[in-house]
């Protein structure tokens, strides 16, 4: 699919594999949720513009490569469950700006709900991660990506640690500009709209809730 590309990096891979297991801790799936989240961080940054500046070493004077951006990047975590993965991204780059989009999805017609918006204020001036763990029906990434491109961000990329073939479709059809970045695309929506064979509701198991 355009605009989708899958992260199979090996370390990425085994530790996906870690927090699928029913019998992972809460714990321990919170770990591996940073430790996921800073190397497909590490993959979705790839691309960010560098510029020369003139420092010193303890040797002598050099051209060094440092990010071109005169804004850092913002970050926009989809509440709840999208907090794991922005704790392992502000690890790798703490001088990230951080953005929330609140949403819930209604248990009987899975359209996401907004209740809280906040984002940095000169966002125009910025490129923007959008990150949620799951996209399953891909309900709750399209009503955010909506909301946020109302704010004229630079860019805006959406990362995930899976994807069901679904939700791909349905954000693709209604953001077609907007680059996915997700660890695994598995095989299929059940009939309440969770991925399977997918890991379980994300934000159960980071906080551990029921």
């Amino acid at each position: 699919m355009p605009q989708v590309t899958v992260i199979n990096h090996p370390l990425i891979q085994h530790k996906l594999t870690l927090m699928r297991r029913v019998e992972t801790s809460t714990a321990k799936f919170r770990s591996l949720m940073t430790e996921v989240s800073m190397l497909l961080a590490y993959e979705v940054t790839r691309d960010l513009p560098l510029k020369y500046d003139t420092i010193k070493t303890p040797m002598a004077a050099m051209q060094a490569p440092v990010l071109a951006a005169d804004k850092k990047l913002v970050v926009v975590s989809i509440m709840r469950a999208g907090q794991g993965i922005l704790d392992g991204i502000l690890q790798l780059i703490p001088s990230a700006r951080v953005g929330h989009v609140g949403l819930y999805r209604d248990p009987t017609t899975l359209v996401p709900i907004e209740y809280y918006f906040k984002v940095p204020h000169d966002i125009e001036e910025r490129d923007m991660l959008v990150v949620d763990p799951m996209m399953a029906t891909g309900n709750s990434a399209v009503a955010a990506v909506q909301r946020l491109k109302q704010t004229n961000p630079k860019s805006i990329k959406f990362l995930c640690l899976l994807a069901a073939p679904e939700g791909l479709a349905h954000f693709h059809d209604q953001h077609p500009d907007v680059p996915i970045y997700t660890a695994a695309i598995d095989e299929k929506l059940d009939a309440h709209g969770y991925i399977i064979p997918g890991l379980g509701d994300a934000g159960d198991r980071l906080f551990g809730t029921k």
